[in-house]
């Protein structure tokens, strides 16, 4: 057996389960056997993507995990972030382009 944690959090409650595995088991099995569905009705532990220690885990039904491991379950992201810095970088740049027409309007 193996000593294992899995991990989920939204903004305002967060939990960790530690869990005794046997040997072999996968991040999926021990998402699915931590009992987090029963606190967080928004999880979907069959599909969610998981990772370890904040690195994700390309095919968490394959990853057999070793003693220690925390397995992390992630929620869907709200806002694609290269879409979210590309908005940025444009707010960025108009109000740079409004400062400069101002200071030369000003001239």
């Amino acid at each position: 057996m193996i000593t294992v944690e899995v991990a989920y959090a939204l903004a305002h409650k967060q939990k960790i389960v530690q869990m005794q595995v046997p040997q072999g088991t996968t991040a999926r099995d021990a998402a699915l056997g931590s009992g987090l569905e029963s606190e967080f009705a928004d999880i979907d532990l069959q599909h969610s993507p998981l990772g370890i220690f904040g690195k994700n885990i390309a095919r968490p039904q394959e990853h057999c995990l070793e003693d220690g491991d925390r397995v992390e379950i992630y929620r869907p992201l709200l806002a694609d972030p290269k879409e979210v810095r590309k908005q940025r970088a444009e707010r960025v740049a108009q109000a740079k382009a409004a400062e400069a027409a101002q200071t030369t309007s000003t001239d």
